[in-house]
């Protein structure tokens, strides 16, 4: 009986011990998904698409059209190869032609999470260059890849070092200057959760280095007394004498938006549209049959026969904020009105 005792309490002793045992990681060497709707193989109409016109994962579009081409890039965060390239004749039909990052030496994602990596490339081109600018968040932070072939390869990261925040852009100028624009923290202590600013700051593109002096062009959002939150993605565009800042607001979620604000200066001040949001769906009702939610984040480009278009992300969700395709790239046309470029009027 003594002996069976000892024996229980030793089985009891060890017990503990024996359950905290961790169990080895897993790892994944390779995978593929694959989706298929049949709602994309219903024949459209002459002249119609259908959105999205990128669908599943495809967040935070970026465009630029370049020798009668369309170019367009997106988040890919740590996953690799990254930041997809993909080409169109027509905005419509798309075919990924390569990615920015395509090679382990590049960026060090060992670690993160798959919701870290690479937020918001931003693709831009001038002179025959490609340049995406980029922020590789908790793996190095905001930097520029150049190409001449939007196809690859492209060049291992040029850091910019006293960059902070995110969705950094550039802007070139009909002067020759260029400018770095970036979501980061307010000028002060914020104000409210979700309180930030739109930075811009002329970029050394020899030496990809930011000089000279470093400006806040919007504190929260277009309408600071409402607390905006989340104010991010700056496109700046110039059109017949006007400078037009575009941004997202409300956070990545149903309050998603796209602001834009207007100056004659580059530098500013940028008085926002009256009729801001040019783009949301957070107004319509929760109910509705095929909700497209979390509509924003867009870039416009000017087609070659003057047409102005915006690429966007939103996501078709089957049930509240449940949705399996994640984020996707929009596609619908941008009309000017009274100076102003309105995508849903």
């Amino acid at each position: 009986m003594r002996l069976l005792i000892a024996t229980v309490l030793l089985l009891l002793s060890t017990a503990p011990s024996l359950a905290a045992t961790p169990a080895p990681p897993v790892y994944f060497d390779w995978f593929e998904y694959a989706g298929d709707d049949a709602a994309f193989e219903a024949p459209l109409p002459a002249g119609h698409y259908r959105n999205p016109i990128l669908a599943g994962f495809h967040a935070d579009p970026s465009i630029v059209r370049a020798n009668d081409r369309f170019y367009l890039v997106n988040s890919s965060f740590t996953y690799f190869p990254g930041i997809p390239v993909f080409e169109s004749v027509d905005l419509v039909h798309w075919k990924q032609i390569g990615n920015v990052i395509d090679r382990p030496g590049q960026l060090d994602f060992d670690g993160l999470s798959v919701s870290r990596g690479i937020f918001a490339p931003a693709i831009a081109h001038h002179e025959d260059v490609f340049y995406v600018v980029t922020t590789a968040v908790d793996s190095g932070g905001n930097f520029i890849a150049t190409a001449r072939d939007p196809a690859g390869p492209w060049s291992d990261p040029h850091w910019l070092p006293g960059v902070g925040g995110i969705d950094p852009s550039l802007f070139f100028d009909d002067d020759g200057s260029v400018y770095l624009l970036n979501n980061d923290a307010p000028p002060g202590p914020p104000r409210y959760e979700g309180h930030r600013a739109i930075w811009m700051q002329q970029l050394d593109l020899a030496a990809f280095k930011p000089v000279g002096p470093r400006k806040v062009l919007v504190d929260g959002g277009v309408e600071p007394a409402r607390n905006p939150i989340w104010i991010e993605g700056p496109h700046l565009y110039r059109r017949e004498g006007w400078y037009y800042l575009s941004d997202a607001e409300g956070g990545t979620g149903p309050q998603h938006s796209q602001v834009v604000l207007r100056s004659r200066e580059v530098w500013g001040r940028y008085l926002p549209y009256a009729g801001n949001p040019i783009l949301t769906q957070r107004d319509l009702p929760d109910d509705r049959p095929l909700p497209i939610t979390n509509a924003g984040h867009a870039d416009l480009v000017e087609g070659p026969d003057g047409s102005w278009w915006a690429v966007f992300l939103a996501s078709r969700n089957y049930q509240q904020r449940h949705y399996n395709t994640g984020r996707e790239t929009y596609l619908l046309p941008v009309q000017w009105q009274d100076g102003w470029p309105v995508i849903l009027p």
